[in-house]
């Protein structure tokens, strides 16, 4: 454990901000896992409303630099190819 003050400090906001990292993370996989089910399930008015927020979701994910920009332009790329199948 630390002995300085500062190095303390750091040891806790580097705790606060990895569990809202974490959360933030997890409600984007979740976001996209339900938009999933909506695809699979053929719902398509349902799958519409999931894609926006799967969207939000990675969008938000990006800017925080929870993932890379590149990867969140492949995952909303591909939720919008599966939301497009759906409705072709």
């Amino acid at each position: 454990m630390a002995n300085i003050k500062s190095a303390i400090k750091r040891v806790k906001t580097n705790d606060k901000h990895r569990v809202h990292n974490a959360s933030l993370k997890s409600a984007m996989r979740t976001a996209i896992k339900t938009f999933e089910s909506k695809v699979a399930s053929k719902d398509a008015q349902g799958a519409q409303e999931a894609f926006v927020t799967a969207t939000k979701k990675v969008d938000k994910a990006a800017t925080k630099g929870l993932i890379h920009k590149n990867a969140a332009s492949r995952q909303k790329s591909r939720l919008a190819k599966a939301l497009n199948g759906l409705n072709a």
